[in-house]
């Protein structure tokens, strides 16, 4: 590794991680955007999911009065099936077609609520199918490309909940889908020598962003978080666009 392959892998760490640790989620949003421009394609997603499993430990850690597994077990069921779809897809569909459409539907989402235009409230059935169909597409996507965790918060925030409680069943949602993430990638032979030199240096540095988030999180209002997460995923989305028109 050159000295501009290290700086951008510990930048997109060190941001990501960050990101991760304040909002619960982005670290495939964020890190893709530096470590695609360095690092070999087929190393990405794996280590995107690597650093983002690192990043949800430091938030079960930082926030472990906040979360409630009970709350996520619809999602995590419908979770539980989506993550070998979407590694099984790794191998069929185009990754930059699909995050390209995720990264357009973000910004659109995100300019919308920030204008303050009336949002749509909507109720899950009491059998939890909805959120079990919602779960089982961020499985697949975060099986797919380390992007588990965009899904179930938009969903959340159209159920209008607190930003406490949408923390609160999302973050372990992302937690359970990223393990189930890491170990379809050791099963499929996608984690090897070359992937762990490049998380050796990526990790520490994941770990240390998602401190100062975490901490963070723990000093904002809820207002100021639910305008934070918006304009992350309105910046994620052009992050996503703009490295499918390079």
């Amino acid at each position: 590794m050159d000295w501009v392959t290290v700086g951008l892998l510990v930048a997109g760490a060190l941001t990501a991680g960050f990101i991760n640790g304040f909002a619960g989620f982005g670290t495939a949003l964020v890190a893709s955007g530096f470590w695609f421009l360095v690092l070999p394609a087929h190393v990405v997603p794996p280590l995107i999911i690597l650093a983002a499993l690192a990043g949800q430990v430091v938030g079960l850690w930082k926030l472990s009065g906040r979360m409630d597994f009970r709350l996520s077990i619809y999602l995590i069921s419908g979770g539980v099936l989506g993550v070998p779809v979407g590694a099984l897809l790794l191998s069929v569909l185009d990754p930059n077609v699909v995050k390209t459409t995720i990264g357009w539907f973000l910004i659109a989402y995100a300019l919308f609520q920030l204008k303050g235009l009336p949002a749509a409230m909507v109720s899950a059935p009491e059998d939890g199918f909805a959120d079990r169909s919602i779960g089982f597409v961020g499985g697949v996507l975060g099986g797919f490309a380390g992007l588990s965790g965009v899904l179930p918060l938009i969903w959340l925030q159209l159920k209008r909940l607190s930003p406490a409680d949408q923390r609160a069943r999302y973050q372990p949602f992302n937690l359970f889908i990223l393990m189930l993430s890491a170990v379809a990638m050791v099963a499929l032979g996608k984690v090897d020598t070359e992937l762990m030199a490049y998380a050796g240096v990526a990790i520490p540095f994941s770990l240390l962003g998602a401190v100062v988030g975490a901490n963070m999180f723990l000093s904002i209002s809820e207002k100021g978080f639910q305008r934070a997460v918006l304009v992350l995923l309105m910046l994620s989305g052009c992050f996503i666009v703009s490295q499918s028109l390079m």
